[in-house]
């Protein structure tokens, strides 16, 4: 872990980054530090899902400078890519659960696959985190007899196992209705608050950002900058993200 918080655990220093040969995002300066909440915005294209993949090294950098939770992107190592990635947690829209498995059993594989071994261990921190979402009532059951919601809850239950600095949070309210996308968003908010992680959240919901006020990034024109916002978010300049 990072113990110094005035330190950023994101930072993307005059950075380009490229889906194979085409340029997405151009000169990328960016900060985030531990217990940030920060909404990513843009149009489909606008190079929102190319920075959440250079974060955790999907994507390469080619040029400028890149720095995550203390791994230099520009010349990270193969070898080191499962370390960078166990200090980051991912939410994705679709859930992605492994469907032939319970939900006790999906948790448990991404601990094994991430170098535990102890059961008792494995078992608390299941435990733990499915509690922590209102899911261990339900650990036993299979994906498809879970709602939308209650497989998000799962899913942020599986982002946190490791302890993670980073959440990143690609569309978690995309599929579900407004109620139920009130309900995930409380959740992170409570979980924003108990483990202090920085959270990247892109979103195209309008009524969740005016609930819960944070950092604003757009990406647009192949820039991706911050938008300095007053206490009430001033949407007439991104009508036409939507």
């Amino acid at each position: 872990m990072t113990s110094d918080r005035s330190l950023p655990i994101i930072e993307f220093f005059d950075t380009d980054i490229s889906k194979e040969e085409n340029l997405i995002i151009s000169g990328l300066n960016l900060s985030i530090f531990r217990g940030d909440f920060i909404y990513l915005l843009g149009r489909v294209g606008s190079g929102k899902t190319s920075i959440i993949k250079s974060i955790i090294a999907e994507t390469p950098i080619k040029s400028g400078r890149a720095k995550v939770a203390g791994f230099n992107l520009e010349n990270i190592k193969e070898r080191d890519i499962p370390f960078l990635r166990r200090r980051i947690g991912v939410v994705f829209q679709d859930f992605q659960l492994l469907t032939d498995r319970s939900v006790y059993e999906n948790l448990r594989f991404v601990l094994q696959a991430t170098g535990w071994t102890k059961n008792n261990e494995i078992d608390n921190v299941i435990r733990e985190r499915l509690e922590s979402v209102d899911m261990l009532r339900k650990s036993h059951k299979m994906p498809h007899q879970l709602s939308g919601g209650e497989q998000q809850r799962v899913a942020i239950a599986r982002a946190l196992l490791n302890n993670p600095e980073i959440i990143l949070a690609d569309e978690p309210t995309g599929n579900l209705d407004s109620e139920t996308a009130g309900e995930i968003m409380d959740l992170l908010i409570n979980i924003h608050k108990l483990y202090e992680p920085a959270i990247l959240l892109v979103t195209h919901n309008r009524s969740l950002m005016k609930r819960y006020p944070g950092r604003v990034l757009l990406c647009e024109n192949m820039n991706c900058r911050e938008i300095e916002l007053s206490q009430e978010i001033d949407f007439s300049q991104l009508l036409d993200l939507w």
